[in-house]
């Protein structure tokens, strides 16, 4: 059966050459970075290598860049180590589109919370942010691009709103934190354009592997570690360091090339009109022009995300659904309830996203399978 893989939103193929420059740290190179002599010097010399090539990446100063598990390890730690910091009850703002790891981290956290609404295309108003803000309020976490639907924060906007904050309110600093996951590998992530003080992301994202993450933490942002043991990091993340996987994250990041996304954006929009012109009641949902070059996300009526993940899969397509089955009914994904889709249409979620492998084959084909599938899910012939 041939296969097409359309899920890289969710995780990526490592690279050959990310695997050829991980290798070594496996077998000949395998020192632990913390020892003094010459196996553990030439693991701490991979290390900096790797976080000097991240921070060149980010327009950051290597010493502002924290090595992680994952991205939601990143998060965590951002967020609880920056709340934690504070001796009162602290006001954080973020939106009602976030990522799990940002949800349920807030949640977790003894602050005040305030999510922003968004638009149908997914969009926050900056407006309705700057109403937010309070005395207390000390973070706002904005994500850089959606992973459900694509669409992309103004994330260089807040962030001139809140340096200008900054600077008439001295006494009532507001950090601020994206989640960049999605945007690492075709958006400018220049912490400095951006204004940005802390921003997370993961490997196996851009073709790393699973296991490693990274966050940028810019100087004199108030954090407290949430891994206690040796001082590695900094003294912001205790452990012993993942050398291999280091290193494959720095290689990771020194391949990213940003010219990639104008031809995946090209096949991306290729599969959208194909769908929209074929499949009745079909819709893109994300913003049409403000979205990342690899996440294709639609809402079908009258039929299951989830089936049509499964049927695809039978076909050997790789898809992804945010609704879930829950006793017997559909539960939508909170990000289709935030942008306000009809229960009949959220429930019909699907999403494909491309990678730098994905060919003008694979979209021509899987776009005829979807088709077909949707006509069978409608008329019952599965």
């Amino acid at each position: 059966m041939r296969t097409i893989y359309l899920d890289n939103a969710a995780t990526t193929r490592v690279d050959t050459d990310v695997v050829k420059a991980m290798s070594p740290y496996f077998t000949n190179n395998y020192g632990n970075a913390s020892e003094p002599h010459l196996w553990g010097i030439n693991a701490n010399e991979a290390i900096e290598n790797a976080r000097g090539t991240i921070a060149r990446h980010l327009n950051a100063h290597p010493d502002e860049i924290v090595f992680t598990s994952c991205a939601t390890e990143s998060i965590n730690l951002s967020h609880k180590g920056l709340i934690e910091s504070f001796n009162f009850q602290p006001h954080i703002i973020t939106t009602s589109i976030e990522h799990k790891a940002v949800i349920e981290t807030v949640k977790h956290l003894k602050a005040s919370v305030t999510y922003l609404s968004v638009d149908r295309d997914g969009l926050i108003s900056t407006k309705d942010l700057m109403e937010a803000i309070t005395p207390n309020t000390v973070l706002v976490s904005v994500m850089y691009a959606n992973n459900e639907i694509g669409t992309i924060e103004p994330i260089k906007e807040i962030g001139d709103i809140l340096r200008k904050h900054n600077e008439n309110h001295p006494d009532n600093r507001i950090y601020f934190h994206t989640d960049a996951t999605q945007a690492i590998q075709y958006l400018d992530c220049d912490v400095n354009y951006l204004g940005v003080d802390m921003l997370s992301f993961t490997g196996h994202k851009i073709h790393a592997p699973k296991g490693i993450g990274a966050l940028y933490i810019r100087k004199e942002t108030p954090l407290i570690r949430q891994q206690d043991g040796g001082g590695q990091e900094f003294g912001l993340r205790a452990g012993t360091e993942n050398v291999p996987y280091i290193v494959a994250l720095g290689k990771a990041v020194s391949m990213i090339n940003k010219s990639k996304g104008d031809s995946i954006t090209k096949l991306r929009n290729t599969l959208v009109e194909y769908v929209l012109d074929k499949v009745p009641d079909s819709r893109l949902t994300g913003h049409v022009g403000l979205r990342v070059p690899h996440i294709a996300s639609f809402t079908f009526k009258n039929v299951r995300g989830e089936d049509v993940v499964v049927a695809l899969s039978e076909r050997g397509i790789a898809s992804a659904s945010g609704s879930a089955c829950t006793s017997g009914s559909i539960e939508s994904s909170h990000v289709m309830k935030a942008i306000g889709a009809p229960d009949d249409w959220s429930a019909g979620q699907l999403r494909l996203s491309l990678s730098k492998y994905t060919t003008k084959s694979d979209v021509s084909n899987a776009g005829k399978e979807l088709v077909s599938v949707i006509e069978k899910l409608r008329t019952g012939m599965f």
